[in-house]
């Protein structure tokens, strides 16, 4: 017998505590609260027959989804969001050919270490591994493209996999990881679920560097007469970008950027000597072949931007700091290894006081003559052609630099590295380890949902965007306020550049003979187009159109035979530059 109002209290607690445990829940459901547990903004994504079960639970829950209208195109979308997030790109497919759709994507983001997390549909489990419709072996396929990944078993798990996917893809040197879920892992409920802890001894990343390492290239830059920081993708995934500034000022280093590294110094800064590489700046890897101490943040010596890896920086010593321990002594022979976070490092070597003299100027003197005396240039006197340099010089000057920037692969993609005045951390967004063609497009709708309020431009060429552009679709539907320019040569503009300097002027398979007309394309999707031919009148024309609101196609007509200069040749040292004027 309740003899009180407490006991009448207690009774009533412990009932609804009790339906609470015993309260039923889908292993769908499960996955649209462990979805709101690690605050996704929006999923990219493609429905299909094994994934209907959670789409059914994005209806119910009314969880933002973009639908784009091809599973490549959600990928680099979420890449997109990523790359100028620093958070994870989420993505949900269904099984087989919607599953295989992301895997360039998938392996794009591994070779630029971009935090990802793709959930695949898969077959009902009694079906896995008998060749049922639709299915594909997504762990099998992703093993060497992934951070890592998992096929769901026990819907009791769910929780805990997904959170842990979040945690893999987004500490250490982040990346994709890929979790594969059956069909009926979906429908099937359970009123009780295993605890979502992260336990993973064996993945212990190190953020804090040796300090003894710390004081080793400390002394190396006092020792040294012509010193270089080789600044790369690491430094941005670090929002290390105020700490590099600081460090090169106090001790009047220069700064050379890899291709993704671009954005973590200041394009204007008098330290700035460039990008190095294939098609980098005559400063920058003249600076490269002649420093005597080579300071790599965050960069892990890709062939183009070392090409010749014995012929690389010959007489530097070597000073590598990585997040990733796989990346030091891997490519270059490193003297000062330094495994850690960028950030925490130029932290600690911030926190050194320096009392002893150093005097770098005349390498400075050198590195700004060889800046002023051979800076990108192109024919600026030409009054018959548009020339792609200029139209990406007009657009940075409307846009003051401050533009998120997307491209796609190819020629303009060299060329906006090259002309595009960058100056912020995760401010290029491109794909630079796999090369991807068709990822410019898509990336740019993924970095205007992350910042609406912010101009994004994608420069893609007339190859790659008619890879993906079947994205037009979303987006007046979703508001997405792109500004695509097409800097349009009626060719692939880069493997028409090898072909002439290497293989005979034999143009084989790159020019288009027939070509979409791109003005009514954008049209049919209900996105402004046009078209500009005119040489005198291209900077009126472009600024016209970033004046208005909205998305829009600009298709610039180019000359076919423009070239990306200069050029280190493939397996060439970077001294060895063609076309430097």
């Amino acid at each position: 017998m309740i003899n009180n109002d407490k006991e009448v209290r207690k009774l009533v607690t412990q009932r609804a505590a009790t339906t609470q445990a015993s309260q039923t829940k889908s292993g769908a459901e499960l996955f649209i609260d462990a979805l709101k547990k690690q605050d996704v903004e929006m999923v990219f994504g493609y429905p299909g027959g094994a994934v209907l079960p959670i789409y059914d639970a994005f209806y119910k829950s009314n969880f933002p989804h973009i639908l784009t209208r091809h599973e490549q195109g959600a990928v680099h979308a979420a890449e997109g969001y990523a790359r100028v997030t620093g958070k994870p790109g989420v993505v949900v497919v269904t099984s087989g050919p919607g599953a295989t759709n992301v895997l360039t994507g998938i392996a794009d983001a591994m070779s630029d270490s971009i935090p990802l997390v793709v959930f695949t549909g898969q077959v009902h489990t009694p079906g896995i591994g008998k060749d049922a419709f639709q299915e594909a072996d997504m762990i099998g396929l992703t093993i060497p493209i992934t951070k890592y990944n998992y096929q769901v078993r026990d819907i009791k798990e769910l929780p805990r996999i997904v959170n842990e996917a979040f945690h893999i893809a987004n500490t250490g040197r982040k990346g994709p990881v890929v979790v594969d879920i059956p069909k009926d892992l979906g429908i099937a409920e359970t009123d009780t679920v295993h605890p979502d802890t992260i336990k993973l001894p064996g993945y212990q990343p190190t953020y804090i560097p040796n300090l003894l390492q710390v004081e080793k290239l400390a002394q190396a830059i006092l020792a040294a007469k012509k010193p270089l920081i080789l600044a790369g993708a690491g430094v941005n995934h670090s929002k290390a970008t105020a700490e590099l500034l600081e460090f090169a000022e106090r001790y009047d280093i220069p700064v050379v950027n890899t291709l993704l590294g671009l954005g973590s110094f200041p394009n204007h800064h008098e330290l700035f000597l460039g990008m190095g590489g294939m098609h980098g700046s005559y400063s920058a890897n003249m600076a490269l072949t002649d420093c005597d101490l080579l300071i790599n943040f965050g960069s892990r010596f890709d062939d183009r931007l070392a090409s010749a890896p014995k012929e690389f920086a010959p007489n530097a010593v070597i000073a590598h700091v990585d997040i990733d321990p796989a990346e030091i002594g891997k490519i270059i022979e490193t003297q000062i290894p330094i495994v850690a976070d960028i950030r925490a490092t130029l932290e600690a070597l911030l926190a050194i006081q320096v009392t002893e003299a150093f005097d770098f100027s005349h390498w400075h003197k050198l590195n700004t003559t060889r800046k002023n005396r051979h800076p990108f240039s192109y024919d600026r006197n030409t009054k018959t052609q548009i020339k792609p340099q200029r139209v990406i010089e007009i657009i940075g000057e409307i846009t003051r630099g401050e533009a998120l920037v997307a491209t796609d692969v190819g020629q303009h993609q060299m060329w906006v590295a090259q002309f595009y005045p960058f100056q912020f951390d995760h401010q290029i967004i491109t794909s630079g380890g796999l090369g991807t063609m068709g990822f410019g497009f898509p990336a740019a709708v993924g970095a205007q949902l992350a910042f609406p309020e912010k101009t994004v431009v994608a420069f893609v060429g007339d190859g790659g965007f008619q890879m993906t552009n079947q994205e037009l679709a979303i987006l007046a539907g979703y508001g997405i306020n792109v500004k695509v320019v097409i800097l349009n040569n009626h060719s692939l503009g880069m493997v028409r550049q090898w072909q002439t300097k290497f293989h005979g002027e034999r143009y084989s398979h790159s020019i288009f003979d027939s070509q979409p007309d791109f003005v009514k394309l954008a049209e049919a999707y209900g996105v402004k187009g046009y078209r500009f031919t005119n040489p005198e009148t291209i900077e009126n024309d472009l600024k016209k159109v970033f004046l208005q609101t909205g998305p829009a196609v600009i298709d610039v007509e180019i000359p076919g035979d423009e070239q990306v200069l200069p050029m280190v040749p493939s397996g060439k040292p970077n001294h060895q530059m063609e076309g430097v004027e």
